[in-house]
């Protein structure tokens, strides 16, 4: 688990993991609601450059964000209301899964068909007193494609 302090540091963790992404790839982001999900997917997006705001995409379910630049878009999913299965085919997520990076909230036990290959995000709530935003993160690489990234040396723009 990687300790994250605030909220700004968790957008540097989210702007470090942006910069191993590529189009294709899946992040599944999971913790309880107001654990920093979104701010994780803000850093992101400033990460790959995208157009924005990224905000949480709560009641429209699904927001596409189109890169500024060459780089992909960034899909940017709230699976929280949904159920797996037909719901999320609904959304045509394989359509676009190749070419963009997608990243779900509320997503473990629904999406993970998407891809092969996917990153796991766990954001909780850190122990302890005086610890209104710290959080702990752990980032899981699933899949060939994360064999041989160095995950671990993201702590360092966690803090």
């Amino acid at each position: 688990m990687t300790p994250v302090p605030d909220a700004a540091a968790m957008r540097a963790l989210g702007r470090a993991v942006a910069g191993l992404l590529r189009a294709g790839d899946l992040v599944v982001l999971s913790g309880p609601l107001g654990a920093g999900k979104t701010t994780f997917a803000q850093g992101l997006g400033e990460g790959l450059g995208v157009h924005g705001p990224v905000t949480s995409p709560t009641f429209v379910i699904a927001r596409v964000h189109r890169s500024l630049g060459a780089g992909p878009a960034l899909v940017h999913v709230d699976a929280y209301r949904l159920g797996a299965g037909a719901e999320i085919d609904d959304l045509d997520l394989d359509a676009t899964v190749a070419e963009s990076v997608t990243v779900v909230e509320w997503g473990e036990g629904k999406v993970e068909g998407l891809a092969e290959d996917r990153l796991e995000v766990t954001v909780e709530r850190a122990s302890g007193e005086a610890v209104d935003e710290a959080r702990e993160v752990r980032v899981v690489g699933v899949g060939p494609r994360w064999a041989g990234v160095d995950l671990d040396g993201l702590t360092a723009a966690a803090g």
